[in-house]
């Protein structure tokens, strides 16, 4: 089969591989969309230690059943599909307790790290395990469904925080993952959304998604414009959804006393925090971890046309042209957010 392959850091080629061989409990998927994540984007150049070449990148996904394992069951070929981005084991403590996203001995599609290494979806075939499939409705195409798993990463975010109607919240970024926060807290009743970043275009798309303020943090103080919005107490809630300490501190500093904070991006391995401010104001800090049974709402709500998608969506591209889209992701061209590629 046809393989985008990460063949050495910041090198892509079109391959010839073997299909995947099939376990007992495992579906073999055409795929027919896949999502460049800005996971990808930051693991191709070796930086994140998570994709350790020869890799066949690509965890949101979508496609075809063309073949079942024998101990496959309630799954048929031609069935239309999309699978969570971690395989986890059924028979893990964590798991049991329903916090599969946690489970020991996990892995991640299109990840290769000193852990483990599981090739995923920029290919023409994926084999995945039974128990992460899901059964895509009618009205959701492929392109949209290969959207489903960064709407679960913020889903899975949203819902581990503690919300109440009319809150004020605070969302940290605006990639990709926190526009989908933005358009799930509208969802969940929020009153106020503000939103900082350094890019005016993605702060525009916010408010045209959800948010109600949107600050340049390279021409205000955040934490005092804030403060101005909630009658000086500042957010009840805050989102990180970047990685990295200046976004971390500001949304630490631009919450209410007893707020909690929800820190879900993770571009820095390490962060500088602000301690005294978390324990003097007793904050509560939520990491959260990928994505944990949310598939089956996000699809519902893709369906009922509740998540808008279009807006996020650059280009539609064959599998051929991945390298090229790659370089212009990791180049950070202006306008650009979810590529998707069609093998």
């Amino acid at each position: 089969m046809k393989a985008l392959v990460l063949t050495e850091y910041n090198k892509f080629e079109i391959k010839e591989v073997p299909k995947p061989v099939l376990q007992p409990d495992e579906v073999l998927i055409q795929v027919k969309a896949v999502g460049i994540c800005g996971s990808d984007v930051h693991g191709m150049d070796g930086s994140t230690g998570r994709r350790i070449p020869p890799i066949i990148m690509g965890h949101e996904a979508s496609g075809i059943i063309e073949a079942v394992g024998n101990q496959v069951t309630n799954w048929k070929s031609d069935d239309r599909v999309t699978f969570d981005s971690t395989i986890y084991r059924l028979d893990d403590w964590f798991t049991r307790k329903g916090l599969y996203n946690l489970s020991d001995n996990r892995m991640v599609l299109g990840v290769s790290c000193p852990d483990f290494k599981k090739d995923g979806a920029f290919a023409e075939y994926v084999a995945v395990p039974q128990h992460i499939l899901y059964k895509l409705p009618d009205n959701v195409s492929f392109e949209y469904a290969a959207m489903v798993e960064p709407v679960a990463v913020a889903l899975h975010a949203v819902n581990l925080t503690d919300i109440s109607v009319n809150d004020t919240a605070l969302v940290g970024g605006t990639g990709m993952i926190a526009l989908f926060v933005i358009q799930l807290l509208k969802l969940a009743g929020c009153g106020k959304i503000i939103t900082f970043d350094l890019e005016q275009d993605r702060l525009d798309l916010a408010l045209k998604l959800g948010a109600t303020h949107i600050l340049r943090a390279d021409l205000v103080n955040v934490a005092d414009e804030v403060k101005k919005i909630t009658n000086g107490r500042g957010a009840d809630i805050g989102f990180e959804v970047v990685g990295i300490t200046p976004v971390i501190k500001t949304v630490i500093e631009s919450v209410r006393k007893g707020a909690q904070v929800t820190l879900v991006g993770n571009i820095s391995a390490e962060v500088s925090l602000p301690l005294q401010m978390v324990v003097t104001r007793q904050l509560k800090l939520q990491g959260s971890c990928a994505i944990c049974g949310e598939y089956e709402t996000v699809l519902e709500l893709i369906n009922h046309g509740k998540i808008e998608l279009d807006p996020l969506i650059s280009a539609f591209a064959p599998l051929e042209d991945g390298a090229q889209w790659f370089n212009r992701l990791y180049n950070r061209e202006k306008g650009l957010m979810k590529v998707i590629l069609k093998p």
